[in-house]
């Protein structure tokens, strides 16, 4: 037999949420969570409503004739001042309906009372829509908020740090390590702006794609709509409240095609996009680890910090690896939705329903990662003595420049000579030095390369890192 200390009636805290970002690192996410949360969905459920309400009384409909400035007022109010107490009214009214989208129909129409203007179009709310409609506007309006208010401004900062970093490092040399190995110098300022060029051209390709939303009806043909009114055009209405900027409208782009559900290609596309954001970050995470590692930048210190519960010694390189698990689970997420959302059973199944209450999840691992590595960003201390000390011990890399002058001016063989000369062997100034004299070089040449060394063999990675 089993046996649980699990109390169902217990207090939920930060320590009992099942998931960190609602436990551990909750406060890190609070401008998120408004946005992405149930209560944000519900909040934007209510804005569409709302906005399709309003827009079909300005439509001309004998039926339904334009509210007066009173009513709108109100109306916009409720999806403004939308509050957590009226979250809890709709999740009440679920209980019996068990559909969420009825239960905000339902609350919208229960905040008519003692208002006889609104009262007698109260069947207008939600007029002709499916659910989808409803939901498929509200994730727009989610994901729009939450790239341009939250995801895109964290990365921004990063883009500026790093930046920064570049321009302050620019002259710093370095030595390369490709496959592990050491090879030509470069400057740090260089590889830091390596990865600010392709992180500006990632943010750029988040920023450029189009949030769509359709209100075409339960299988994307206004079948609804035209039984009521065959005469009116009600493609070119959707398109209207769906491009009208707010609050009036929703300021989204309108998808003119669809079966019940909008296809999610651009949620794909979006969530792909920021998934190559976060691929970059996992790699500038690594890199940053292995400098810690060798040296190359120290991390101040946080009094009363510990970095091992043994070992009093250590200052742990933890936020760049915090920022690389969570970006590794805000992909895994991300990547699942992108190739999941786009696929639906003929015209419509329930699995995007459940998957997409995860885009909170999916980009809160993400902004948690863009925040530990700000800080340990902010934490790195350039160690000047054990990168020079690094390239004073690597003069086997000027084999690379010194075959390159030979080749010029047609001396034999000379990779060749400077493979048999280095490979294997342990370099030295004065070993280097010894070969280039023994070289029938011009004399002006023969002391350019005397002159060089590790660190001055950069070629223009402080030009190219003061550019970017």
């Amino acid at each position: 037999m089993r046996h649980s200390t699990y109390n169902p009636g217990m207090t939920f805290s930060a320590i009992s949420a099942l998931s960190p970002l609602d436990g551990r690192y909750a406060a890190k996410l609070a401008t998120l969570r408004p946005l992405t949360s149930e209560l944000g969905y519900m909040h934007r459920r209510v804005q569409v409503e709302v906005a399709w309400f309003i827009a079909l009384s300005d439509a001309g409909f004998a039926e339904f004739k334009p509210l007066t400035p009173g009513a709108r007022t109100y109306l916009l109010g409720l999806a403004k001042n939308f509050s957590v107490a009226d979250g809890e009214a709709i999740k009440a009214i679920e209980k019996t309906t068990n559909h969420d989208v009825k239960a905000v129909e339902y609350w919208l129409k229960s905040k008519f009372e003692a208002r006889p203007e609104l009262q007698s179009a109260a069947e207008f709310v939600h007029f002709a829509c499916t659910s989808e409609d409803i939901n498929n506007t509200s994730h727009a309006l989610q994901l729009r908020s939450a790239r341009d208010v939250v995801v895109l401004p964290q990365l921004d900062k990063l883009v500026l740090k790093l930046r920064d970093m570049a321009h302050a490092y620019a002259d710093v040399p370095m030595l390369s390590r490709t496959h592990g190995q050491t090879a030509s110098p470069t400057t740090v300022g260089k590889e830091i702006a390596n990865v600010v060029v392709r992180l500006q051209t990632a943010c750029e390709r988040i920023a450029s794609v189009k949030i769509l939303a359709k209100m075409n009806g339960a299988v994307g043909n206004y079948n609804a709509h035209l039984s009521a009114w065959p005469d009116f055009d009600w493609e070119e209405f959707s398109r209207k409240v769906v491009e009208t900027p707010e609050p009036l409208g929703l300021g989204l782009n309108f998808q003119p095609y669809s079966i019940q559900i909008e296809p999610h290609d651009y949620i794909a596309e979006l969530f792909d996009a920021v998934a190559r954001a976060n691929t970059i970050l996992v790699d500038l995470s690594r890199d940053i680890w292995g400098y810690v590692s060798l040296g190359y930048f120290k991390q101040r210190l946080r009094d009363g910090e510990v970095g091992s519960s043994t070992m009093p010694h250590k200052v742990n390189p933890i936020d760049f690896e915090n920022a690389e698990g969570n970006l590794g689970l805000s992909n895994a997420l991300l990547r699942h939705m992108a190739e999941k959302l786009p696929v639906s059973r003929w015209q419509r199944d329930l699995t995007d329903s459940t998957v997409l209450r995860n885009i909170g999840v999916a980009l809160g691992y993400a902004v948690l990662a863009y925040q530990s590595l700000m800080t340990g960003l902010n934490k790195l201390e350039i160690n000047h003595t054990a990168i020079a000390a690094d390239l004073d011990a690597s003069w086997e890399v000027l084999a690379e420049p010194i075959q390159t002058v030979m080749r010029r001016f047609g001396l034999p063989q000379p990779y060749e000579q400077l493979k048999k000369f280095t490979r294997g062997e342990a370099m030295t100034k004065e070993l280097m030095q010894g070969f280039i004299n023994g070289l029938d070089l011009p004399a002006e040449e023969k002391q350019r390369l005397l002159a060089m060394s590790p660190g001055s063999y950069t070629g223009k990675a402080s030009e190219l890192a003061r550019r970017v």
